[in-house]
């Protein structure tokens, strides 16, 4: 691996980890390091989150692995994109992020609205990733547009922030009305609330000037795939083992990402938690997303669909 230059954290950090500066050709990616030892573990956060939802997660994987979380283009404390974040975008930094890392093929962790970017970088360069495991997510084409429907009880913020300009014009000001008010009640279950100092951290990250542009732009590409994704799926499927992990709206994971895997599948359920999976139980994500990469790691590729297993 090369000498990656640490920096001090701009904002909360946890023991054994290491922040630093990643230069990409036109963005620079703030990413989080823990572990010196095993296969790699990459962890690419959603909505309303940055790598900060990993903190608890990361030090139970760090005791076997080489971790490494970030913040997305345009998220945390990522450079702030302009109108360049896209799936396309985010997957070609993904895979120019592994590049850099040298630690040769990971495996690929996703969770929410990151499904479709991480998708793309798998598919796109499957001899980069070991393994693909999607959290609480879907893709366009499989299942995430329901989530647009208001009339079919989608929610109306899938609307809102992909549209262009709207949340960057309105929000500013008003992030922790929307996070610590509405989004984090509404996605955690109702004995797992977030502790006051956690929120504390999304909303100074969500509170930076123009933090909102990697939330639309993401958002946006939901409304502008026109089929490119499930093109994607059928000429690139899969070819790496896929473990998909619901928490509180099982089986909507797995409905998403088994028709894109031409391989290995398994799904699995984390009880005890709403939509956040990594913040709610953390403990629980690891018991099922530890037995399964080191089944990849030794050799367990080819193993077919196995059946779905529960964490509590």
């Amino acid at each position: 691996m090369p000498t990656l230059t640490p920096v001090a954290p701009t904002g909360a950090t946890v023991p054994g980890a290491t922040h630093h500066s990643i230069r990409l050709d036109d963005t620079t990616l703030h990413l989080v390091s823990a572990g010196s030892a095993g296969s790699p573990i990459v962890l690419v956060h959603g909505w309303p989150e940055t790598w900060w939802a990993f903190r608890e997660l990361m030090p139970l994987l760090a005791a076997s692995h080489r971790v490494f979380a970030l913040d997305l283009r345009g998220f945390g404390d990522s450079s702030v994109a302009g109108d360049d974040v896209t799936e396309p975008t985010v997957a070609d930094d993904l895979h120019r992020l592994v590049d850099l890392l040298d630690v040769g093929p990971v495996h690929l962790l996703c969770q929410d609205i990151s499904g479709g970017a991480a998708f793309r970088f798998a598919a796109e360069h499957p001899e980069q990733v070991l393994s693909f495991t999607a959290v609480e997510s879907s893709l366009a084409g499989f299942g995430l547009e329901a989530l647009a429907d208001v009339n079919a009880y989608g929610s109306w913020h899938v609307g809102f922030l992909g549209a262009p300009g709207i949340a960057s014009m309105l929000l500013p000001g008003h992030e922790r009305e929307l996070l610590a008010g509405w989004a984090y009640p509404l996605m955690t279950a109702p004995d797992a609330a977030l502790a006051p100092a956690d929120i504390d951290e999304f909303v100074r990250s969500y509170s930076r000037p123009g933090a909102w542009r990697g939330t639309e732009g993401l958002y946006h590409s939901l409304f502008a795939d026109d089929g490119a994704t499930r093109a994607l799926a059928e000429s690139s499927p899969l070819t790496v083992p896929v473990l998909a992990v619901d928490g509180a709206n099982r089986p909507f994971t797995e409905k998403s990402f088994r028709p894109v895997a031409a391989g290995r599948f398994e799904a699995a359920q984390v009880d005890g938690c709403g939509h956040l999976v990594a913040q709610e139980n953390p403990r629980g994500l690891a018991e099922v997303l530890l037995p399964f990469v080191a089944s990849v790691d030794a050799g367990g590729e080819h193993a077919g669909v196995a059946p779905t297993r529960t964490a509590v």
